[in-house]
C-alpha cells in the first residue's frame, strides 16, 4: 500500500483508504489509529494539514 511511512505526506493517503483504515481499526479494537484517522479526517473536511504523525500512524497500519 503506502512503502515508506516516514516519507508520508497529506497527498499519499486518499481519504478513502484512511476511511478504510478507521473501519479497520475500529473493528480491531486499534484506540490509536482510530484517533489518528479521526484527527485526519477532521483536518482534511476543515482544509486543514493534517499532523505528521498522524499520517505516519495512519501509513503504518497495514506496514
Amino acid at each position: 500500500m503506502l512503502s515508506d511511512p516516514k516519507a508520508t505526506m497529506q497527498s499519499d493517503v486518499p481519504m478513502d483508504t484512511v476511511w478504510s483504515i478507521l473501519e479497520a481499526a475500529n473493528e480491531l479494537g486499534d484506540s490509536h489509529t482510530v484517533e489518528a484517522c479521526r484527527r485526519v479526517i477532521d483536518a482534511n473536511l476543515r482544509g486543514d494539514t493534517p499532523g505528521q504523525s498522524d499520517l505516519e500512524a495512519v501509513a503504518a497500519f497495514f506496514a
